[in-house]
């Protein structure tokens, strides 16, 4: 079996969201990193208000800040998803393993870790003008992209 694909939310703010993204990777067999400090709480209260029946599928990390997360994975395949990039997420390789991260809702991930990983930032194009899309369709496209690269292990 390969390596799961690893989707990583830096400072979540909605839980809504983050189950929609938990029900994704459940989906695809992802693992899911939540990278404190989160916009609310993981309570069974939350989790049910996020509406993901899945959260038992699916493999959750939890990191006490992103300079831990970071720290840990500094020699893994990171794949940044940011506005502010000009490499598209369709041009770059996901290997199996790779991490792809995303920032928070409000205002995506911070600049020094854009800058410090510039080189594997990559964007979703979209029109001028525009702020971003919703953080879980964003994960979705990204997601599903790394997946169809690999062949789709182990999807029917």
């Amino acid at each position: 079996m390969t390596e799961p694909l690893n989707i990583v939310l830096i400072e979540p703010e909605i839980p809504q969201n983050t189950g929609n993204i938990a029900r994704t990777c459940a989906c695809l067999g992802a693992r899911l990193h939540l990278v404190e400090p989160m916009g609310f709480r993981l309570t069974e209260r939350n989790i049910k208000r996020a509406g993901c029946d899945y959260w038992d599928k699916v493999e959750i990390v939890r990191w006490p800040c992103s300079s831990a997360f970071f720290d840990a994975h500094a020699h893994d395949e990171l794949h940044l998803f940011t506005g502010h990039a000009q490499t598209s997420y369709t041009d770059a390789s996901y290997d199996p393993g790779a991490y792809l991260i995303f920032g928070r809702e409000s205002r995506g991930l911070d600049e020094d870790i854009i800058a410090r990983y510039e080189s594997s930032c990559v964007r979703i194009p979209m029109r001028d003008g525009l702020r971003s899309l919703n953080l879980s369709n964003a994960v979705a496209i990204g997601a599903f992209e790394a997946s169809r690269q690999l062949g789709f292990p182990g999807l029917l």
